[in-house]
């Protein structure tokens, strides 16, 4: 049976196929709730609000694509992306995950039997959003305040409320989180997010009640494909460092792979306890 990260990824390519605009933002939507992407009618009506009053967007239209209706939502991140990167210690520019694909992870994440996720470099706190909608606990950090002010709006006007925190995430103190089972969803590729990643990570497993712990890193191809390390879609070296066990790998669309024929491979990771 195809997984819905697979789904999504031929959306991703049956929409370029067809897409005859010059936005370098673009997001994609069921217009109905949809059989083929699991989502249910309430979960759809917040993915739309959260789009709807995100500011990164500034307009939508419908598209038929394969016999089903979507809507296509066009913006801009280069406000967003300039203030992300002014931070001394911001280990990587806010690019954001698709928000179907930010979906998958969400859903995937809660198939772990996860009680909490993390979304730590949340940029405009989709992942933690869509942990909430699906009833995790969801705690957003973003280093930047002008993303932090823009994740408090969508809390706000959505009234999800995921709990954004403006913090740097590689001295956050997690430990009134304690006691739940978590995932961390970190931000950033390898090469350029390695130290935001190996700092979370670090400061994660300092703490017993975090040993159970998931973690989510954002794998490269390009590091894979010249790393002469063991290899983990560029993680391999924190990998090992760690003794993490991969547990599976979601490739799914981002805007840095609109344009691709690959996809972004997320891969999911556990403290070994042996």
């Amino acid at each position: 049976m195809e997984k819905l990260s697979e789904k999504i990824c031929r959306l991703k390519h049956d929409f370029i196929s067809i897409y005859s605009g010059n936005s370098h933002t673009t997001e994609i939507l069921p217009k109905k709730p949809s059989l083929e992407f699991q989502i249910n009618e309430n979960s759809l009506v917040l993915l739309h609000s959260f789009l709807e009053n995100n500011p990164i967007y500034s307009t939508k239209f419908e598209s038929m694509i394969k016999s089903e209706n979507f809507l296509i939502f066009e913006g801009d991140l280069n406000n967003y992306w300039i203030d992300s990167i002014k931070h001394d210690t911001s280990y990587a520019p806010f690019y954001p995950t698709w928000m179907l694909s930010a979906f998958c992870l969400a859903e995937k994440i809660k198939e772990l039997k996860t009680e909490q996720i993390f979304d730590i470099g949340s940029g405009d706190g989709r992942i933690a959003f869509c942990g909430k909608i699906m009833g995790l606990d969801s705690i957003s950090v973003e280093i930047d305040e002008n993303l932090v002010n823009l994740q408090n709006d969508l809390v706000r006007d959505t009234g999800i409320r995921f709990h954004p925190t403006c913090s740097d995430a590689t001295i956050f103190d997690f430990d009134e989180f304690e006691g739940k089972k978590s995932a961390f969803v970190i931000g950033g590729v390898p090469e350029i997010g390695e130290i935001l990643a190996e700092s979370v990570i670090d400061n994660v497993l300092k703490h017993e009640y975090f040993e159970n712990s998931i973690f989510v890193l954002t794998g490269s191809h390009a590091k894979q494909r010249f790393s002469k390390s063991i290899d983990c879609f560029g993680w391999g070296n924190l990998v090992k460092k760690f003794d993490l066990d991969i547990i599976t790998t979601e490739n799914l669309p981002t805007y840095w792979t609109m344009d691709q024929e690959f996809e972004t491979p997320y891969v999911f990771l556990k403290k070994d306890n042996t």
